[in-house]
């Protein structure tokens, strides 16, 4: 897509690359380290640098909805981050006019100390706004949140539906000119995303903010957004209308599965390996990513290899939305012998209970080897959503599990 005139644009991405090094070394604060450091490298070992983006580049003009795609590690948060001046870029620069309110993650932007009263107000004046201008603004956040009753609550005790709620509310809510979000509205249940949409779809067209959305969504993607930007490997690959890079993304996804015969559609050097989709045993159309809660989950995860492996591990991790593992196991701590890993295709069944919250959950799959190491890691997409129970109790009552209470209740004995 063409870049925006030099004086039209509300923010500008120039050659903007993050470089992470990977790895528990401390970093090199003396001269001394940094020559030892410099030897080593000499030495022929291995770097442990890895760039989260590569020389990204674009213009967002004020008002424009932008919707930003990739699978996961392509490098859509860390933009995000960089934008919103949480995290410095390696390379580059990013240029902002107006006002800028985010939501990335939960937590982000809160003190857990203060209550949900004390943070809208803290949020305004991070913002610039005086108090009179947020007072204005209080009632409305508050009815968006549903959140009344716990106002002066320190909001380290709100569930993370609460805290998402509130959260969305003040940055949708306060005055700024650019509105960021990025996939933490799946926290939330559906009401409250369609809630949320609606309302960024306001703030774009009849507010005339800038609104930069990251999500797996891609349909919610598709309904806000008239602009696309689409990242892979930290690089960007496809910049246009939403309808357009959406089809370039879903080629993309689609290249990656198992064609019907087994043949192979993404070439894999030797060595290799690759997860390429994942599905729930039993489940049709739209619910075979999707399980009730307290169910027992059947998960067929399709592995595609070209290595030679005699003594290979499978991992499995569970992911919430808050970044915390809600189960992790192998095929080691299940008492299973080493596998043997040739080249083909395998299914991988993997079984498990989840009385969990309804929300959606990361897999988080891997490959490994006892003489080479992690083969293969995986975040797989779409992510598991897990449905409630046709019962519920009000979200401040809802544990982290789902699992069901027996009672017995009978006469006491005199």
């Amino acid at each position: 897509m063409k870049s925006a005139s030099p004086n039209s644009y509300a923010i500008s991405v120039r050659g903007v690359g993050k470089k992470f090094h990977l790895g528990g070394g401390a970093a090199h604060d003396t001269l001394r380290d940094q020559l030892t450091a410099m030897l080593k490298g000499r030495g022929g070992r291995k770097s442990n640098d890895f760039w989260a983006l590569q020389d990204v580049s674009f213009d967002v003009p004020p008002g424009q909805a932008v919707g930003i795609v990739g699978r996961n590690g392509a490098g859509k948060s860390t933009l995000l981050k960089i934008m919103s001046r949480i995290s410095d870029p390696t390379d580059g620069e990013i240029r902002v006019r107006g006002r800028m309110s985010s939501l990335l993650e939960v937590g982000t932007g809160f003190h857990p100390e203060l209550s949900g009263r004390e943070n809208i107000y803290l949020n305004g004046a991070i913002l610039g706004m005086r108090h009179a201008e947020i007072r204005k603004k209080f009632d409305a956040i508050v009815a968006f949140a549903e959140v009344e009753s716990f106002l002066d609550t320190p909001v380290k005790r709100y569930s993370s539906g609460m805290y998402v709620r509130l959260a969305f509310a003040v940055a949708a809510h306060l005055d700024s000119e650019i509105l960021i979000v990025d996939e933490v509205l799946a926290v939330g249940d559906g009401a409250f995303q369609a809630k949320c949409l609606q309302k960024m779809d306001e703030a774009t067209s009849r507010a005339g903010r800038t609104v930069l959305f990251v999500s797996h969504n891609l349909a919610a993607v598709q309904r806000l957004c008239t602009r696309g930007i689409y990242l892979e490997n930290g690089k960007l690959r496809a910049d246009g209308p939403m309808s357009t890079v959406l089809e370039s993304y879903q080629r993309a996804l689609d290249s990656t599965s198992v064609a019907p015969d087994g043949s192979s559609q993404n070439a894999l050097k030797p060595g290799e390996a690759r997860f390429v989709s994942w599905e729930l045993i039993g489940a049709k159309g739209e619910e075979k990513h999707s399980c009730p809660t307290a169910s027992l989950c059947e998960f067929r995860i399709r592995l595609r290899s070209r290595a030679d492996l005699k003594d290979a591990t499978l991992g499995f991790v569970l992911w919430n939305g808050q970044s915390e593992i809600v189960v992790a196991g192998n095929t080691v701590s299940n008492h299973m012998p080493l596998l043997e890993i040739g080249e083909g295709d395998y299914e991988i069944i993997v079984r498990v209970r989840l009385p969990v919250r309804a929300g959606l959950y990361q897999l988080d799959v891997s490959l490994n080897s006892k003489t080479h190491g992690q083969i293969e890691r995986g975040f797989m997409e779409p992510k598991l959503n897990i449905l409630p129970p046709e019962t519920t109790l009000p979200e401040k009552w809802q544990g982290l599990l789902t699992e069901p209470l027996e009672f017995d209740i009978q006469p006491a004995t005199p």
